[in-house]
């Protein structure tokens, strides 16, 4: 054995987990996602899904899809800064531009890329990058690959916030980064106040609204326009695996900022670009989130409906308002351990562990979709306060 087999052969949580029978990855879904699943040959009643809207499944959207597949082919083969760019590329570009109240966008492949590519190049070596603690992991990456100073601060801690603005040199960029609405904790951003921040230190602000964008705002616009902070917000970032029910990402702001990231963001100049199928689908979902405001009046009415029910059974839920409800364990074995009898009740939910959580925060993300009933919630809540008591989670 090598070197570099040795050192990694050393990982063996999965395998111990495993042994266990709680492991709660990879499951494999044989049908299409919707609010029931086919895992195992059974139905599953999916609460483990960013598809807000509940659009993957729309005809439109996969209409969509097979007519740009069969324009103009499976993929681009090679990258937008080269022979990968189609017209149905701009077109979306133009369209979410205007969606989310900038002047110009531009799309990735994944989101991933989005806050890879542009976290880690907007910024230089006298410059700073601030984020919140909680922020996705792609934007923990885009930040360790920045040649900037990086600066972290406590979890929507205003205080904290300013501490770190404070740190910085006047003359500097400072650019703060956040999620809009926070991926496992499920609670938003305190836009205003880091606006009022930024606008006291002359920073920069860029908000992530992968979880935000076709859940809150005007016809789903997002956190910015929630607030009404479109305009003091630099950059918008968003991605099609969400709400949009496809796969890419797009970041937008002002020409000038957008005109440098087409030139210097590395994710986006060496990947392939977005396949036509994903495009076109991702338009197709951007056009009924524009066309059918009942989606996103319904899903607020089933969150307000399980966040009272959650709270009525006595599951800690933190702080959030949103389609994301962490329920809390704050015990890695047990939370593997009610995954796997709720799995086994058909309700299917995500485990949170480290490193998406601190050790003593794990928890169960309860995700809600537009397309779920009140009926098929009442089945998840009571199979999971059954299976909380049982482990004496909850009393």
């Amino acid at each position: 054995m090598g070197l570099l087999q040795e050192k990694l052969a050393k990982y063996d949580l999965p395998q111990r987990v495993k042994e266990k029978g709680v492991y709660p990855y990879f499951r494999c879904i044989e049908s299409e996602q919707d609010t029931e699943v086919i895992m195992g040959g059974r139905k599953v009643l999916m609460f483990g899904s960013n598809s807000y809207l509940g659009l993957t499944n729309h005809p439109k959207v996969i209409e969509a899809a097979l007519e740009a597949t069969e324009k103009y082919g499976t993929g681009c083969a090679g990258s937008r800064f080269l022979n990968g760019t189609l017209d149905i590329h701009l077109e979306l570009e133009k369209e979410l531009a205007e969606f989310v109240g900038k002047e110009d966008a531009i799309i990735y492949s994944t989101g991933f890329q989005v806050n890879l590519g542009v976290v880690s190049c907007v910024t230089g070596r006298e410059d700073y990058v601030i984020c919140d603690e909680l922020d996705h992991a792609s934007i923990v990456d885009g930040r360790r690959l920045s040649f900037s100073t990086t600066l972290k601060f406590k979890h929507n801690d205003m205080e904290s916030l300013e501490k770190e603005l404070q740190k910085c040199r006047p003359e500097s960029v400072k650019l703060i980064v956040v999620d809009g609405v926070f991926s496992m904790e499920g609670d938003v951003a305190n836009l205003p106040e880091i606006v009022r921040l930024a606008k006291k230190y002359n920073a920069s602000i860029m908000v992530d609204e992968a979880h935000g964008l076709g859940v809150l705002g005007d016809h789903g616009r997002g956190t910015c326009n929630h607030f009404g902070l479109t305009k003091d917000v630099d950059l918008i970032m968003g991605t099609f695996s969400k709400s949009l029910a496809s796969l890419g990402g797009f970041i937008a702001g002002d020409h000038s900022i957008i005109n440098y990231l087409r030139h210097h963001s590395r994710s986006y100049i060496f990947s392939a670009s977005c396949t036509p199928g994903s495009t076109a689908a991702a338009r197709a979902a951007l056009h009924i989130m524009k066309s059918e405001p009942e989606r996103i009046a319904h899903l607020w009415d089933i969150t307000n409906y399980s966040l009272d029910r959650f709270r009525e059974a006595g599951f800690e839920i933190g702080h959030t308002s949103t389609p994301i409800i962490p329920l809390y364990v704050r015990d890695m074995e047990k939370t593997f351990m009610v995954t796997k009898m709720l799995f086994d009740e058909g309700v299917f939910v995500n485990p949170v562990i480290p490193p998406a959580c601190s050790p003593e925060d794990t928890l169960i993300r309860f995700s809600l979709m537009a397309t779920h009933t009140k009926e098929q919630i009442d089945i998840a809540v009571d199979k999971l306060i059954k299976c909380f008591k049982a482990l004496d989670i909850i009393n």
